[in-house]
């Protein structure tokens, strides 16, 4: 037997570590490809130029392709036989990644919880995403639901991780150099600095992408996501592929920008909800609300922690969760991160 069925739920341990297949070389493709398939437009990631009096050498890559191509190293062995991506947690961006740069990923399971129908359990993993000098860029914890293949196989013990609900302020990771003192607010496409937003403050992000299976295709095969639910339509009941919750993300980080312009850098992940499923045909909007403000070490450079949800078309505005504590059904995303902004 020659070929791989994936992972199942009892196929999980504690403190198993799984390195991931296969590294991957990005370059200025990746970026074009991303910014063809997502409004994105941040200034510090289209202009080497606007980079460069940030104190980079060149603009780096978008944070979220960093993300999304140490997520999808680890789709093969971590959640090929999913029934769906639960969640994230203390996630960090640790070093910007370039054109050239080599990307691959290694996971330790940190525990695993049965659920009560015996036919699946949780998994959780630590993921950090490493260069070709064997230095972390990213790392992040998540926990996915994946399916058992035996439904006789004996109950693991549960271990729940103890996991932190916001990465602390002082912890942020930023890059060598930076310095917005001379960020060009006009080139960057609006006016507002850190000082400006106050917490608690909401932003209705005004515009909306409806998604197409054309390009939600084209984005999990970009990422070389092989999770079944995306691609197989036999693989749910309703015949539906879903869409990559990846996508819905960068979807609605780039909507961010009309409002957010300047929350240029993502550094930290705090957590994150896949509220509900997103299909081909969807209208994705978005908003965020600012949650936390943080003074850097760096200069003209200040943290904010943001809120980003995404919904659907025609949910009422700002709607997050009912009385009942669950999500509104039309809500698909609920990103709780950190950002770098000029002050």
């Amino acid at each position: 037997m020659k070929t791989n069925a994936g992972r199942f739920f009892e196929d999980y341990a504690v403190g198993q570590v799984i390195k991931h297949a296969v590294p991957r070389t990005i370059s200025g493709g990746e970026r074009a490809l991303y910014h063809a398939l997502y409004p994105a437009r941040h200034a510090l990631y289209s202009s080497d130029d606007f980079a460069a009096s940030c104190g980079f050498d060149k603009s780096p890559m978008d944070d979220l392709i960093a993300f999304h191509t140490v997520f999808g190293k680890t789709v093969p062995d971590v959640s090929l036989n999913a029934v769906a991506n639960l969640g994230y947690a203390e996630g960090r961006w640790l070093k910007p990644v370039y054109p050239g740069d080599t990307l691959r990923s290694e996971s330790e399971v940190i525990g695993v919880k049965q659920n009560s129908n015996g036919k699946s359990g949780v998994v959780y993993v630590r993921t950090t995403g490493r260069n070709q000098f064997d230095e972390p860029v990213l790392e992040y914890v998540r926990w996915v639901m994946v399916r058992k293949r035996d439904l006789d196989a004996p109950v693991p013990e549960t271990v729940i991780p103890d996991l932190r609900t916001v990465v602390p302020a002082d912890e942020l990771v930023l890059p060598e150099g930076i310095d917005f003192a001379r960020y060009d607010f006009d080139l960057a496409g609006e006016a507002h600095r850190w000082s400006d937003y106050k917490v608690g403050e909401k932003i209705d992000h005004v515009d909306g992408v409806t998604i197409e299976e054309s390009e939600h295709m084209l984005a999990t095969r970009l990422w070389q996501n092989t999770a079944k639910v995306h691609f197989d339509a036999t693989n749910r009941e309703d015949g539906k592929r879903l869409i990559y919750g990846g996508h819905v993300i960068s979807m609605a980080r780039a909507l961010s920008f009309n409002g957010l312009a300047n929350a240029q850098m993502i550094v930290g992940l705090n957590g994150g909800a896949h509220a509900n499923p997103c299909f081909s045909g969807d209208t994705v909007r978005a908003w965020s609300e600012v949650l936390d403000l943080a003074e850097t070490d760096a200069p003209g450079v200040g943290a904010v922690r943001l809120r980003l949800v995404a919904y659907k078309d025609g949910a009422p505005e700002f709607a997050l969760k009912g009385e009942d504590g669950k999500y509104h059904p039309d809500v698909l995303l609920d990103l709780d991160y950190w950002a770098l902004m000029p002050v």
